[in-house]
């Protein structure tokens, strides 16, 4: 039987503890998950990618089923590259389906052998989007409620 490899696709700037969830909770269905932090020009990230990928890493420095991994274009054709068939995505809100099926779509259209699947966020990490929480880091806030300990101790050096 083929393996199930997935990618996690995301900027993943900086990793949170919603990210983690949606991961954790996808293990179960996956042989593999990589996740791939995909660099996008039109965004300028606050954390390197080298020092985003060294995170997803520590954090699942015990669990080999997970892969962090840096990419650069189409996902689906990342997809191709590492041999996955399921792009894994994490829903918080409506507002976020509606996003995310239409890239599914696309996907789809793109190559029908590569399934997307959603995941809902727990509801107490609804509100961590790494937006918000660049914010507080930027302005000297407390981000730790939001962040794996990896993260935040990596942030407090």
């Amino acid at each position: 039987m083929a393996m199930r490899i997935c990618l996690f696709p995301g900027t993943f700037d900086p990793v949170t503890l919603g990210h983690v969830d949606i991961i954790d909770r996808s293990l179960p269905l996956f042989d593999k998950v990589i996740v791939g932090i995909g660099l996008n020009t039109a965004k300028s990230p606050m954390f390197s990618p080298e020092q985003r990928l060294q995170w997803i890493q520590e954090i699942y420095k015990d669990k080999p089923q997970v892969e962090g991994a840096v990419y650069e274009g189409l996902t689906i054709e990342y997809c191709k590259i590492i041999g996955a068939k399921f792009i894994l995505r994490g829903i918080r809100y409506v507002s976020d389906f509606e996003y995310e099926k239409t890239i599914a779509d696309a996907n789809r259209t793109l190559d029908k052998s590569i399934e997307t699947v959603f995941l809902t966020g727990e509801p107490k990490y609804t509100s961590v989007a790494s937006t918000i929480v660049r914010d507080i880091i930027r302005n000297g806030g407390n981000a730790s409620p939001f962040l794996p300990d990896e993260v935040y101790q990596s942030l407090k050096k």
